[in-house]
C-alpha cells in the first residue's frame, strides 16, 4: 500500500489550487481581497517583469519639508503616491493642492490617524469616506487607494476597502526614515531592499527625508522606473500570495 505524504510543497500547491478555483468562480468581479492562514492579505508589493517601482509618501506630521520633495521629484521627472490623513490636509490644503497639481497620487491614510483595531467595518468606512470627501473637496479627485495609520489592518479594514471598490497598499520596503534616522541609515535600508516592484515607505515631516531624498532617487533611476501605485499594481485578474505580493493571473 502507497501512502500520500504531504508536506509543505504539496501545502503550497494546494493553496495555490484553492485560489485559483477561486479566481475562476468569481471571474465576473475583481477579486482584490485573500486568505492566508485566515487572515485577509493586502498588496505589499508586485510582480512585475519590467523594472517598475512605485515611492510612496505617508503625509501625517508637518509639511515643512513637502516644496523640497516635490522639487525632488520634479528635477528627476519623478511621479510618486502620498497617501494623505485627512487632518492633514485640513492644516495644509495648499500643499494637498501643490501634490495633486505637480501630477501625483493623492491617497488616502485615514481621517485622523487613529488605530482601527477593535473598528467595526461600518466605522472604518466612515472614518475612510471622511478622508476621501475632504481630498476630494480640495484635489477634485477621489482616492482609490488606502492605507491605515501605522500600518495597522485587520480582516475588517480590509474588507471596508475591498467591498468599496479601494484597494488596501502596504509596503514591501520601509525606510524608517522618522525619529533620528540618519540620512545614511535611510539610503541604505531603501538602496538594499528594493526590487522590481517594490512599495517604498517614506514620510513628509521628518529630520533627514527631504536632504537623502535626491541621491535616493538618482541612484535607483539607474536600474529602476518610478511609477505610481495605481499604474503599479494590477486592477483585475490577479491573486496575493502569502507574502502580499500581487501576481497576474
Amino acid at each position: 500500500m502507497k501512502f500520500f505524504v504531504f508536506n509543505s510543497k504539496h501545502l503550497y500547491i494546494a493553496i495555490a489550487v484553492l485560489i485559483a478555483i477561486t479566481i475562476f468562480i468569481a471571474s465576473n468581479g475583481v477579486i482584490s481581497v485573500f486568505k492566508v492562514g485566515n487572515r485577509e492579505v493586502p498588496i505589499y508589493s508586485v510582480e512585475r517583469n519590467d523594472n517598475k517601482i512605485a515611492l510612496t509618501f505617508n503625509c501625517a506630521w508637518n509639511d515643512d519639508d513637502i516644496d523640497s520633495i516635490l522639487n525632488t521629484l520634479d528635477a528627476y521627472g519623478v511621479k510618486s503616491t502620498f497617501f494623505i490623513v485627512g487632518e492633514w490636509a485640513e492644516k495644509y490644503p495648499e500643499s494637498v493642492k501643490l501634490i495633486a497639481q505637480n501630477g501625483h497620487e493623492i491617497a488616502n491614510h485615514s481621517y485622523a490617524h487613529d488605530h482601527y483595531s477593535g473598528w467595526s467595518k461600518e466605522k472604518i468606512l466612515s472614518d475612510i469616506e471622511k478622508c476621501d470627501n475632504l481630498l476630494s473637496s480640495i484635489t477634485g479627485i477621489k482616492p482609490i487607494l488606502f492605507r491605515a495609520a501605522y500600518g495597522e489592518y485587520n480582516d475588517n479594514v480590509i474588507k471596508a476597502c475591498d467591498e468599496n471598490d479601494r484597494y488596501y497598499i502596504q509596503w514591501s520596503v520601509d525606510s524608517i526614515d522618522y525619529g533620528d534616522a540618519s540620512a545614511d541609515d535611510i539610503y541604505n535600508r531603501v538602496m538594499s531592499k528594493t526590487v522590481n516592484g517594490s512599495i517604498i515607505l517614506m514620510h513628509s515631516g521628518t529630520n533627514n527625508t527631504a536632504k537623502v531624498l535626491p541621491k535616493i532617487v538618482s541612484d535607483l533611476s539607474a536600474n529602476f522606473s518610478f511609477c505610481t501605485v495605481s499604474d503599479l499594481i494590477y486592477k483585475e485578474n490577479y491573486i496575493i500570495d502569502a507574502t502580499g505580493k500581487q501576481i497576474k493571473s
